[in-house]
């Protein structure tokens, strides 16, 4: 049966379902891949091929090892595919267990652009959408690896902006240029800020990566350096071979800093884009660039380290939703001066002045012994134990260590502070890496108050303004009772006021939970 039209009105359009085209990863995967595998499989490989006197088994593994990484690399393209609706992004694969998963387009929070050594040869980038600050791959999030440069750099414009994505172009097709809208440039990387990089400590932190990687093969060729050293070292102790090894390590640490800020930080550039985005780009071998919507912005993070914090430096982290407080996901500068810290914040916040740079007010004398205890008393307790279970030799080590604790708590106590100002709540907590956090009072969603045996009797307690930001909860530690409750009441207006009573204690107001 057909509906008759009235005469004089337009017959109704036909009604057709949108198109929505599935498109697998970029066929060049299959070569990226086995190379990307090849590069963390290298060692083992290297390992059977020349251990054990050319045995046979040895050669029909180290084949067979290669042979694998070809075959799974092939079965997740095959396997694989994805497409983007106007609603979500959608990302089927799995071959024995398939795995479906979506990713609604207003969840969007975060695009991450990577590029492996593997990647940048063949032209191709890995897309990580992000949604929420528990992201990791395969659950909350979702990672397109891997799609044409180009296509990447469409994808994060489209996805941010929630526009309707166009059809991306077909395997052997000429995709088109994708105009990129011109960016504001906020701040980018100086060779001066190389002087930062042995006070970071990052070299110590490659050897001690490196040590681990080198002992697990070790320990797989039936060697134990570890054991064997440590063994040595308790038979035959020496303190000038200590301080040798200190020194040693000290100096292989400062050789490999620089390199490894450059690598890390090379083409370090933070700018603005026209669709209301921060995006951080940088990388040498490996290239990364993380877009972050700004109206998720919650706050900033100034992190001092302590040898950075000596030479005038520091680094600044986002405090927004999509990206948690851990890794450098969250990275807005990398270790630089201070003074330029304080204005990329002002820059990235458009404010007139950083709320980070506000007079924070210092917490209680109380707050000042109890830093010291937490800080001393454990190493009190060590040398004791060592004294009493342990060669003579062993507790001097940490009763020489003893003054060094107690100056951390000392600082520990100064870098204790916060502040509030119409927008923004500061906190500062941390001695070893000292953080400085502003976060926006309309971010903040409850509280959490602790107050433990010992805070109590102190008159302390500490005070956590919990976000859906960042690391989630921002504490200002060993604040004096009263104090902490009112800025808690001052700075969100009325969540905290229902539970407060109100007392008078010579002659002046106090508030109590």
């Amino acid at each position: 049966m057909t509906a008759e039209v009235p005469a004089g009105l337009p017959a109704a359009p036909e009604l057709t379902e949108p198109l929505q085209e599935w498109h697998r990863l970029h066929v060049r995967m299959l070569v990226v891949r086995p190379l990307n595998e090849g590069i963390a499989m290298l060692v083992p490989i290297l390992v059977l091929l020349f251990t054990g006197n050319g045995e046979k088994w040895r050669l029909i593994a180290s084949g067979a090892t290669v042979a694998a990484i070809l075959a799974f690399s092939y079965l997740i393209w095959r396997t694989t595919k994805y497409r983007i609706t106007d609603d979500q992004v959608e990302l089927h694969t799995g071959l024995l267990t398939r795995k479906q998963l979506a990713v609604p387009r207003d969840r969007i929070r975060t695009v991450d652009l990577t590029s492996k050594p593997g990647h940048r040869i063949f032209g191709l980038s890995a897309v990580r959408i992000g949604t929420g600050q528990q992201d990791t791959p395969g659950t909350d999030g979702l990672t397109l690896d891997a799609v044409t440069q180009q296509e990447a750099e469409r994808l994060r414009l489209v996805l941010l902006q929630k526009g309707v994505a166009p059809r991306p172009a077909a395997e052997g097709e000429t995709a088109e240029p994708v105009a990129l809208p011109e960016s504001e440039v906020i701040s980018q990387l100086d060779l001066k800020w190389l002087k930062f990089a042995p006070l970071s400590l990052s070299g110590l932190v490659a050897i001690g990566a490196i040590f681990g990687v080198l002992s697990n093969y070790a320990d797989d060729l039936g060697l134990h350096p570890v054991q064997d050293l440590w063994e040595w070292l308790f038979e035959n102790p020496s303190l000038a071979l200590f301080a040798g090894f200190l020194v040693v390590l000290a100096v292989v640490g400062l050789i490999l800093s620089v390199p490894l800020y450059i690598l890390q930080f090379w083409n370090y550039k933070l700018t603005r884009e026209p669709d209301e985005t921060l995006r951080v780009q940088r990388g040498l071998l490996t290239t990364r660039s993380v877009s972050v919507e700004e109206q998720r912005l919650r706050g900033v993070d100034i992190q001092e380290p302590l040898l950075v914090r000596a030479g005038k430096g520091a680094k600044l982290a986002a405090v927004t939703t999509g990206l948690g407080s851990k890794g450098e996901s969250n990275l807005l500068l990398p270790p630089a001066p201070l003074t330029v810290a304080h204005q990329v914040s002002r820059d990235v916040l458009k404010v007139g002045n950083d709320p980070t740079t506000l007079r924070l007010r210092k917490h209680p004398f109380a707050a000042l012994r109890r830093s010291m205890i937490r800080h001393t008393l454990p190493w009190i307790v060590i040398a004791a134990g060592l004294a009493i279970w342990a060669p003579s030799w062993a507790w001097p080590i940490p009763v020489a260590i003893l003054p060094f604790a107690a100056l951390v708590g000392w600082d520990n106590y100064r870098s204790l502070g916060n502040a509030l100002d119409e927008r923004y709540l500061v906190t500062r907590n941390n001695s070893l890496v000292r953080s400085t956090v502003a976060l926006q009072r309309t971010g903040i969603i409850g509280w959490r108050i602790h107050q433990s045996f010992f805070q109590r009797r102190s008159g302390l307690m500490t005070i956590g303004a919990t976000t859906a930001a960042g690391a989630g909860v921002y504490h200002v530690t060993d604040v004096g009772a009263s104090h902490g409750l009112a800025l808690a009441d001052e700075a969100v207006p009325e969540l905290l006021r229902p539970f407060l009573v109100e007392s008078a204690v010579d002659g002046q107001a106090e508030r109590n939970v």
